[in-house]
Order: structure tokens, then C-alpha cells, then sequence
């Protein structure tokens, strides 16, 4: 009996070991198959703008995205969203203010959530919200020096149990989200399902893609 508890023990050991292997820490190749353009650098096919008061002008220009400074500018994704399994990557910069440049809107299973950028007064990084605490003041909080007219990689996994996120490849965050609650804040309503937005502050994106896994 004993042999055989040992066996047992052996195999549900060897089926958690695969598993825990399967949860990949390196941030999102994108030499890896089945990237999808979600932006085609000449027009904003497949996004509106975002429905903010106060909203600055969204334009395209030099194969970017300008959501130009306002209260609250931003865009949304108007075409089938996935919500489970994916990649997100994406080059953001701060042109103009001191605020979040890159609110990143998405969903997970059928909650949304929302990676900022540089919010707070500039520096602060972190999802909004886990279990009601926002960006500021949970367990994925980081200050970061982000200096205008600068380019920065954003890239967001997205699985079961877990949400991760890189900056220009380095880990920010590889959160378990195992029965926390997850949500916005009211403020970025109108980006829901997938959106980015900017707050008082001149915002570019490019290359923005995402990869179903």
C-alpha cells in the first residue's frame, strides 16, 4: 500500500511539475507565429474614438496614433475581441504632459481590467483594479522614470489564473489572480473591451498587435 500511495504521490508530483512548466516568464516573441496587426499605420480601421468628455483629437500620422492631450482621449476596438489566452504588444510614448500615456484597456474572461502607464503624476505602472485597489496601491505597483518623446515596448500575456506584463522586455509584474476580483475604474468605461486611453497628456502609439495563444 505504502509503494503504492508512493507511486501515486510520484505521478500527481510529475502532472504539477508539466503544469507549472506550461506558465512562461519570457516576455511575448514577436518572431512567434499568428501576430495580428491591430493597427494598419495609415487609418483607424477597426477602432473608434473613445467616447470621453473632454477628449482631445485622435489622429494618424507617420504610422502612429495621436490621441492628443485632453481630460481623457483614448480609442476603442470595435471588431471581435479575444478574452482568454492572448498577447498584447504594443510601442507607446509620452509626446506632450505628465500623466498616464498608455491606459491599456482589456478583457479577462468577462471581466475587464486596465494596464497604466505612467499615471499618478507620471511614474506609476500597475493594473487597475485587483480586488478594488488601483494601479497605485496594489501588489503590482512599480515607479518608473518615463522621459517624453521616448519609445516604450508595453507587452500584456493574458491566461488562465494570471495576467503578466514586460516593458521593453524587463518583468513589471506576473500576478496570480486566483479568486481576486477584477475590474476598471468608472473613468475608462468607454475603452471597454479593449481600448487605450491617455489623461491630460499627448499619447503615440505603433506597432500594436496581438497574438492568440
Amino acid at each position: 500500500m505504502r509503494v503504492r500511495l508512493f507511486a501515486v504521490g510520484i505521478v500527481l508530483f510529475s502532472f504539477a511539475a508539466a503544469a507549472a512548466e506550461k506558465v512562461s516568464t519570457n516576455p511575448p516573441s514577436l518572431k512567434a507565429p499568428g501576430w495580428q496587426s491591430l493597427f494598419d499605420g495609415k487609418t483607424l480601421k477597426g477602432w473608434k474614438e473613445s467616447n470621453f468628455a473632454g477628449r482631445g483629437e485622435v489622429k494618424v500620422k507617420d504610422g502612429q496614433i495621436i490621441m492628443e492631450m485632453g481630460v481623457m482621449t483614448g480609442i476603442t476596438w470595435t471588431n471581435p475581441v479575444v478574452r482568454m489566452n492572448y498577447e498584447i504588444s504594443v510601442e507607446a510614448m509620452r509626446v506632450e504632459g505628465s500623466d498616464f500615456f498608455c491606459g491599456l484597456t482589456f478583457p479577462v474572461s468577462n471581466d475587464p481590467c486596465s494596464l497604466i502607464v505612467g499615471g499618478w503624476g507620471g511614474g506609476v505602472v500597475g493594473l487597475s483594479s485587483l480586488n478594488g485597489n488601483d494601479a497605485s496601491s496594489n501588489e503590482t505597483t512599480q515607479y518608473i522614470n518615463f522621459k517624453n518623446g521616448k519609445w516604450f515596448l508595453i507587452q500584456l500575456r493574458v491566461t488562465p489564473n494570471r495576467i503578466q506584463a514586460w516593458l521593453d522586455a524587463d518583468p513589471l509584474f506576473d500576478v496570480d489572480t486566483t479568486g481576486k476580483k477584477i475590474s476598471i475604474r468608472s473613468e475608462v468605461d468607454e475603452s471597454v473591451p479593449l481600448g487605450v486611453a491617455t489623461w491630460a497628456t499627448t499619447g503615440a502609439l505603433r506597432n500594436f498587435k496581438l497574438r492568440k495563444l
